[in-house]
């Protein structure tokens, strides 16, 4: 099998990637983050709607955990982190986050650095002075326990239960067995499953905060949705052939195969335990993929039934069609068709495929969503998550 390589960070995590990331600390300061992501492109620039107007300790920490995350990414290998100076989640509150982040970071903030022209100046000369450096850098071997992988499902449909969850979970207990980390998220998709998955708990300690993560989504459900709880699934998803979030739930939980949970975190929040994980995120897509790249998550599978080509900034995501006819519409946005189950590959010839391409992304390759350009960022910052 092809060796993995990657890039060793100062504090003994490795990445595979090498990005210089661009960060704002607050929303207020996204036209100096897109300036500066105009002049220098080969940067990873990620604006976001966050940062000030929030309460509450749980969300600040929450705001703080995920932003201390993406820049403690194990595929940063520098980060230009642009504030404002006003605001809740302002640079000097964050750094002290970032005490072992193990890669430079520069700080510029719009109120004591000469204002917007001068701090995207700034921002763009630090951005370019970065990629230099990295790009003297060269990959070197990495081993399989290093590494942390996330599965992720949106846009389903009725096949993704039947064909891309189940490839997610041949992938993710071949990983386990290799040595690797498993994690996935989306509590709301666990409701209805709390039998299934604490029986796979590795402890009663384990199992019972499965139980409270599923218990918690399903009351928050309720308090919200009412006598519709039981459908808390989007148009698209019925369209797509579901009827409830439990029928939805049984498929979503397969792509975390069939091996031992070993531990529960917080949404953001990186494992201290190997082999496989569940994070207490939300379910919509774009929050969740942010909590689980903040936990470190080096690289994505994310399954589709409808077609969903969302990306996320400086984590490869790798797009799984769970049928043939969105795969053949999508294309371009599509890395592997998972409809090929029901017409005749067999669980094992599809994921030895979808490992081979993992290994080639790890190594260098750009999924669909990295050629695209379909970087997204949004997180969840108020608490308990929907």
């Amino acid at each position: 099998m092809t060796d993995l390589t990657g890039y060793i960070r100062k504090n003994g995590s490795i990445g595979i990637r090498n990005h210089v990331l661009v960060l704002p600390t607050v929303s207020c300061v996204n036209g100096i983050v897109n300036r500066i992501s105009r002049e220098v492109p080969e940067a990873i620039c990620a604006p976001h709607a966050y940062g000030c107007g929030r309460g509450g300790i749980r969300d600040i920490e929450i705001l703080f955990r995920i932003l201390s995350g993406l820049v403690r990414h194990p595929n940063v290998g520098g980060v230009v982190l642009i504030g404002l100076g006003c605001e809740v989640s302002n640079t000097a509150g964050l750094l002290a986050h970032l005490s072992d982040a193990g890669k430079p970071i520069e700080i510029f903030n719009v109120q004591s650095d000469g204002g917007s022209v001068e701090t995207s100046r700034k921002g763009i000369a630090a951005a370019r002075r970065m990629l230099a450096d990295l790009a003297r850098q060269s990959r070197v071997v990495v081993p399989w326990d290093k590494l942390l992988i996330a599965m992720e499902c949106g846009g389903s449909d009725a096949m993704s239960g039947v064909t891309a969850n189940v490839a997610l979970g041949a992938v993710s207990d071949w990983l386990v067995k290799k040595g690797a980390t498993v994690i996935f998220g989306e509590n709301t998709e666990m409701i209805g499953t709390t039998h299934v998955l604490t029986r796979r708990a590795r402890d009663q300690q384990v199992a019972g905060q499965i139980e409270q993560m599923i218990t918690r989504a399903e009351r928050l459900t309720r308090d919200v949705m009412g006598e519709f709880a039981s459908l808390v699934i989007s148009p698209g998803n019925m369209d797509g052939g579901m009827s409830t979030i439990a029928e939805k739930s049984m498929g979503c939980i397969f792509k975390g195969g069939t091996t031992t949970i070993n531990q529960v975190v917080d949404y953001g929040q990186a494992p201290s335990e190997h082999g496989l994980i569940l994070q207490d995120g939300p379910g919509y897509d774009s929050d969740s993929m942010a909590g689980l790249a903040a936990s470190g998550s080096h690289l994505m599978f994310f399954s589709t039934g409808r077609g969903n080509p969302i990306g996320f900034p400086a984590m490869p995501v790798i797009k799984v069609a769970s049928n043939t006819r969105m795969y053949e519409a999508m294309k371009d946005d599509m890395d592997v068709n998972a409809g090929v189950l029901v017409e005749g590959c067999s669980l094992s010839q599809l994921r030895d495929r979808m490992i081979d391409l993992m290994i080639r992304a790890i190594n260098g390759e750009m999924t669909k969503a990295e050629t695209n350009g379909m970087d997204v960022l949004t997180f969840m910052t108020v608490h308990p998550p929907f």
